[in-house]
């Protein structure tokens, strides 16, 4: 696919991807909020556990929760579904378009594992319905009895996860997928366990039966992981844009420090919703966890042993006319930030992980040149190195090269 088509085909995907993300996270986080706040008062009408009055938008709201379901199936009922759904879609879409489209540059880390397009692409997907299966058979068990050993044996599964593709993908790969891993398990809990549940108790109802109160049980338990598991996705999303963490020797250590601190601080909103008080000593956790992240981060990256081999992809724009002169424009305009030690004051790391020193640097990242310096003056940041329209040009004149 064309460099610059593909680019605007991402930028409109990752905008649903984030609205819709929005819309999920905000309805998931409001009901676990009403859910902890509910108050059991007197004269509440039979079935109801508890109720809440709340102000917004210049008006009062009275909820009520049936803990099983009222007496008779309501007129109008909302369901939260398309939310996750959508979020879960256009996410995957995006992975197909960044990671798989794109494998050679951000998927593929030769020297780690050399593998082919497919077998990456297998791989990526394969281990998204793998962790769903694992998640879905601990919580079908015994332990789906035990809560809290559940949470740890979850977090374990991510710890292993998350170490397995640090060995397999690139870094920003690697946590990437540990977030879309876990995002996965968030949706199908929502498709295949929450929304079936409802399912039965709304045909319950209609058929004059009294429901089982056992699916709202299992929807909740599932409900409350989903709501642990938010946060650190969130972080791992955003982790592309910062090789510090996803570059880091560290990174699967970091990643699966992340969801710890995802536990202490929706423990703080959550014991506060539940007017329990304010648990501050979660704080002072969440600081430590993330300052255990930074130091990981400062050990730096991974050693490697001599220069992985060019993919097709970048073979072709290596052997493209004009390689040599972009080649030089890039060390001149760009190689003092996008260095393995960055020379440009205030810079811990290259932007995004990305190096420039050699050709080989060059032809991996081709796109990322043609697309940042060539087809707009993203770089360099406020043409700081004064890269001249000629060698804009030069650059594009390079790429369109490769492609014939």
């Amino acid at each position: 696919m064309d460099p610059f088509l593909l680019s605007w085909a991402e930028f409109a995907v990752r905008w649903v991807h984030v609205i819709t993300a929005i819309a999920w996270i905000g309805s998931s986080f409001y009901f676990i909020a009403l859910d902890l706040g509910l108050v059991k008062r007197a004269g509440m009408p039979e079935g109801v556990t508890g109720e809440e009055w709340q102000v917004h938008g210049g008006g009062f709201y009275h909820v009520q929760k049936y803990m099983v379901a009222p007496a008779a199936m309501p007129e109008h009922l909302t369901w939260f579904k398309w939310e996750s759904y959508s979020t879960w879609l256009s996410g995957f879409a995006l992975l197909a378009l960044v990671y798989w489209a794109g494998a050679e540059l951000y998927l593929i880390d030769a020297e780690r594992m050399p593998l082919s397009q497919g077998v990456a692409i297998l791989i990526s997907a394969g281990s998204l319905a793998i962790g769903w299966l694992a998640y879905d058979a601990l919580c079908r068990s015994k332990l789906g009895e035990t809560p809290t050993a559940l949470m740890l044996l979850l977090f374990l599964l991510l710890l292993v996860m998350s170490w397995g593709y640090a060995q397999v993908f690139t870094g920003r790969a690697a946590l990437l997928h540990l977030g879309a891993f876990t995002a996965t398990i968030m949706t199908a809990n929502v498709f295949l366990v929450i929304m079936p549940n409802q399912r039965v108790v709304v045909a319950d109802l209609k058929a004059g039966r009294k429901p089982d109160p056992k699916y709202g049980k299992i929807a909740k338990l599932r409900s409350t992981h989903n709501n642990y598991l938010t946060l650190p996705v969130i972080f791992l999303m955003l982790s592309n844009h910062y090789p510090l963490a996803f570059a880091s020797e560290w990174n699967w250590l970091i990643a699966a420090l992340v969801f710890l601190m995802g536990v202490t601080i929706r423990h703080f909103f959550n014991t506060m919703h539940a007017r329990k008080g304010m648990v501050w000593w979660t704080w002072g956790a969440t600081a430590a966890l993330f300052l255990l992240i930074v130091w990981l981060s400062s050990l730096g990256a991974p050693e490697r042993e001599g220069e992985a081999a060019l993919g097709p992809a970048a073979q072709r724009y290596a052997a493209a006319p004009g390689f040599a002169e972009a080649h030089e424009i890039v060390l001149t305009r760009c190689s003092m930030c996008h260095a393995a030690e960055p020379a440009w004051e205030g810079l811990a790391a290259a932007p995004k992980g990305v190096v420039l020193e050699s050709e080989a640097d060059l032809a991996r990242h081709a796109e990322a040149v043609l697309l940042q310096s060539g087809l707009s003056r993203a770089m360099p940041p406020g043409n700081l190195t004064w890269m001249e329209p000629e060698e804009r040009a030069a650059i594009v004149a390079w790429a369109r090269a490769a492609a014939e």
